[in-house]
């Protein structure tokens, strides 16, 4: 078959799968298969596909009709500007993350950290702790409990040249460190999603695909945020940063959580929602009191 009707054929299926944007993610899928971009195939439209290629772009398209997302089948997903590995042992990078650290770069632009490692904590991909290594130029220590989202992360390193500033380490979130100060900046994207939406159902592509270890964040998707919040101050130094990522709705009991007192103290001087682009409540920043004012 020519290109064109490869196309032609490709968006028929998705758009009878239901799939959104099925010429983008055609053109993705055959791009990939034939090693052009989206120009290359308007160019080559005439050209007459080889029946190896042919049957690799109907193989992913029969598993993109299935709704397998096309990082997945691509094995790669962009995320500011740069290509990730991705595979369904961690969460594709959206978005929403990007904001995350950009609200986190602003914050280290107008203030110096106090002196401490960094801590990507349920790192998944590690695309939080990487793009902190590189835009930093810091050591990141990151952290996930499962070990084979750790050994995307550990590739992801390679390709981006930060093997020697960040280091992986496979925990249950904060378990693994004495609870005494460590850190001068922690920043977590953990599971918020709530069991309830869980058991609902997602959308095919986040509930058949995506790992339900990096979505499932419990009762109302508190739980592991409850978690990280209460070993928090042991391991955050004075004047320390906390951010993290926040579901859209869960703005206003995440900050009743942060500002609840443990042995009668408010061991945080500033606690806050930031919203994204959207409106949308998106990411919490919470701030350590520094020594004097804890001493006081």
């Amino acid at each position: 078959m020519h290109v064109i009707d490869l196309i032609h054929l490709g968006i028929k299926q998705l758009e009878e799968a239901g799939i959104d944007n099925a010429a983008l993610e055609v053109d993705l899928l055959l791009g990939f298969c034939l090693g052009k971009n989206r120009t290359g195939l308007l160019l080559a439209a005439a050209m007459e596909v080889n029946k190896d290629q042919e049957q690799e772009f109907l193989t992913l398209l029969a598993r993109r009709a299935g709704h397998e997302p096309t990082s997945y089948l691509l094995s790669e997903q962009e995320f500011w500007s740069l290509p990730f590995l991705v595979t369904p042992a961690v969460l594709i990078p959206r978005p929403e993350t990007e904001f995350l650290l950009e609200q986190v770069l602003a914050v280290s632009q107008h203030k110096l950290w106090p002196p401490g490692p960094v801590l990507d904590l349920c790192c998944g991909s590690g695309v939080i702790g990487i793009i902190l290594a590189l835009e930093m130029q810091q050591p990141v220590l990151a952290v996930d409990l499962s070990g084979q989202a750790l050994e995307v992360a550990r590739q992801n390193a390679i390709r981006h040249q930060v093997t020697d500033r960040l280091t992986l380490l496979q925990a249950d979130l904060l378990s693994a460190f004495v609870p005494r100060p460590h850190f001068s900046l922690i920043v977590s994207n953990p599971p918020y999603v709530s069991s309830e939406e869980m058991r609902a159902g997602l959308q095919p592509e986040v509930d058949l695909f995506e790992p339900h270890l990096a979505l499932d964040g419990g009762v109302r998707g508190l739980e592991i945020i409850a978690r990280i919040r209460e070993s928090l101050p042991q391991l955050l130094i004075p004047g320390g940063e906390f951010f993290m990522e926040i579901g859209a709705d869960q703005g206003q009991e995440v900050m009743q959580l942060f500002h609840c007192s443990v042995n009668s103290e408010q061991p945080f001087d500033r606690i806050e929602i930031m919203q994204d682009y959207s409106g949308r409540d998106r990411v919490l920043h919470a701030r350590m009191k520094k020594q004097d004012l804890l001493e006081t």
